[in-house]
């Protein structure tokens, strides 16, 4: 049995490439907290936290995370069985309240270590992948729609997306929806759109919103109202004018049980750190397909790691009727894999290799890392096992 030695976190922050506005904060870097777990063999399983500006999105923040993985989840790994990732979450989960998200790092890096110490993905652990890529959009949040006209102009000639969801919710309702009706008229069939609230509306604001974007040739709106108004959510659905999706009204497989009760949205938004790790995002998942809503892969603008994590639980699944958005490390000024996912004719490549498939550049980790914190431990038999696995 091989167990669990050391369990060490670091907070980065990566600046964008461009501003991202969203209905709750404005956007110019990432933090993420990144989660590495080292075995007494020196394998190393490295997971991913991410927010959106701090507290302003969920309860947790990058410094919380970090200080609750530090002081009670860490205490708790340590002389774990590496092969048991579910049993050690269950010891967590037991002992540790809420935390989603830094539990899905937790467990993120625990698939990662337990992959590579069998030479298999982390698909391969979730019942194999039926799919090598995924259909990728971009949002577009810069908040200038002549700004997002050019921007998308050049992802699709880039044969990079050519499916966008616009962050809408800070200007007014009629501002947002003339922009929308610009943008789908400026591009026609070449491009189709859908946009994201983040309970930005009123419930008569998204009844009169919902109807206005239909009519521009939106086909899908994004948790217009609050995340807490369920019944809200099943009245848009039921008037049928434009499909409707839960995103923040979903914090696990039990809350999404309660959106289907209700039949509150066509679709669903699947997010690994939203439900608390990949074991619950797979449940989610199923409950999903069991009940004919639609599925869509979501993110917390994750880097490399943590999109990595969500391709691969979401190559195991045969189809997403309203694509994914793991587009998390293109919006970042430098990705700290040492090998950049691909991106091409709109889809993700899945990556490969043993675990996540993806290796972190320390050098990076490092350059990026918030003043104060010390470096990590990395073992140098780790370091060359990753760039073996990553460049072949």
């Amino acid at each position: 049995m091989t167990t669990i030695r050391s369990v060490q976190t670091v907070i980065v922050d990566v600046p964008l490439v461009r501003t991202h506005k969203l209905a709750m904060a404005v956007m110019q870097a990432q933090s993420s907290v990144i989660v590495v777990v080292t075995s007494e063999d020196g394998r190393v399983g490295v997971g991913e936290a991410t927010t959106i500006r701090g507290a302003a999105y969920v309860p947790e923040s990058p410094e919380s995370i970090k200080a609750v993985i530090d002081a009670h989840i860490a205490p708790l790994m340590i002389g774990q069985d590496v092969s048991g990732p579910r049993a050690v979450m269950g010891r967590i989960s037991s002992a540790v309240v809420g935390n989603n998200f830094a539990k899905c790092a937790v467990e993120t890096a625990l698939w990662d270590l337990y992959g590579k110490t069998l030479g298999l993905p982390i698909s391969a652990l979730f019942g194999g992948a039926v799919r090598k890529t995924l259909p990728v959009l971009w949002t577009l949040a810069s908040g200038d729609v002549e700004r997002d006209i050019e921007e998308a102009e050049t992802l699709i000639e880039a044969r990079r997306h050519n499916v966008f969801k616009v962050k809408i919710g800070r200007a007014s309702l009629a501002e947002d929806c003339e922009s929308l009706a610009r943008l789908a008229q400026h591009f026609g069939e070449r491009a189709r759109f859908r946009v994201d609230v983040n309970q930005g509306w009123s419930l008569l604001e998204a009844q009169q919103g919902c109807a206005r974007l239909a009519d521009a040739g939106v086909d899908l709106v994004e948790q217009p109202i609050s995340r807490d108004d369920i019944s809200g959510l099943s009245l848009l659905t039921q008037r049928g004018n434009i499909a409707i999706m839960a995103d923040e009204a979903i914090n696990g497989p039990v809350r999404m049980a309660e959106v289907i009760q209700a039949r509150a949205g066509h679709a669903v938004s699947i997010k690994i750190a939203q439900a608390g790790g990949l074991l619950a995002a797979r449940s989610m998942i199923d409950l999903a397909l069991l009940s004919n809503m639609g599925l869509y892969g979501g993110t917390m603008l994750e880097g490399a790691v943590g999109t990595a994590a969500s391709a691969q639980l979401f190559s195991t699944v045969e189809h997403f009727a309203w694509d994914t958005e793991l587009f998390g490390p293109l919006l970042q000024r430098e990705t700290l894999a040492i090998t950049p996912l691909v991106y091409r004719d709109f889809q993700l490549e899945v990556p490969q290799g043993p675990g996540l498939g993806v290796g972190l550049d320390w050098s990076k980790v490092k350059r990026y890392g918030r003043d104060g914190q010390p470096d990590l431990d990395i073992p140098a038999d780790a370091r060359e096992e990753v760039l073996h696995a990553v460049h072949g």
